[in-house]
């Protein structure tokens, strides 16, 4: 029993990453040029999410301020995920949808990039730090799953929607990661030429 539900799991993985191929290839280059521009610009990138998004914000920050896969400036990005002490005082004086839109408040600047990362679409904290993003001036990348949800209707012309064409959160953060790693990738291309 064991060999084969992680057999299913494996193949389950494949055929989801095989659909969101094509389906997301054009988004994920299309939110690879907006971020590239905003870095050229000297702007940098807030990311956001919730559970294994908001681990997935942090590999992101991690990837841009470290490197990827080769040498190259440290590029600015910064997971909205991390400081606890904004994170539970925000949570506790406000509400815990407030724990992002707060911190784009006070960090984002017209130029900027938001990298909004929930499953469902749903993510009430996630929605708001978008709504914020968008009066800021900001570009948003969405990553979401199960239809996009109210992400939908929360974007503008301008952002970029990045929706995994399944219902499984797992699937869906597994994508969600190779999407990261894409992005990672087209920006040291773009930026340092193609190897």
């Amino acid at each position: 029993m064991s060999i084969k539900r992680i057999q299913k799991h494996f193949t389950e993985s494949v055929e989801t990453k095989l659909a969101a191929r094509d389906a997301l290839a054009g988004p994920i280059a299309a939110a690879a040029d907006v971020m590239v521009e905003a870095l050229a610009n000297g702007n940098k990138i807030l990311a956001c999410g919730n559970g294994g998004s908001a681990a997935d914000c942090q590999h992101f920050a991690a990837e841009l301020v470290g490197r990827f896969e080769r040498e190259r400036p440290e590029l600015p990005a910064i997971a909205l995920t991390t400081d606890s002490s904004i994170l539970t005082a925000v949570g506790n004086d406000y509400n815990f949808d407030a724990i992002f839109s707060k911190q784009v408040r006070a960090l984002g600047q017209e130029g900027d990039v938001l990298l909004a990362i929930t499953t469902s679409g749903n993510s009430g904290n996630v929605l708001q730090a978008i709504e914020v993003a968008r009066e800021r001036g900001m570009h948003v990348i969405a990553l979401t799953g199960k239809g996009g949800g109210k992400v939908n209707g929360a974007l503008g012309e301008l952002d970029v929607h990045i929706c995994v064409p399944s219902d499984r959160t797992a699937r869906i953060q597994e994508v969600h990661l190779l999407t990261i790693h894409c992005l990672c990738d087209l920006i040291d291309a773009i930026l340092l030429g193609d190897e």
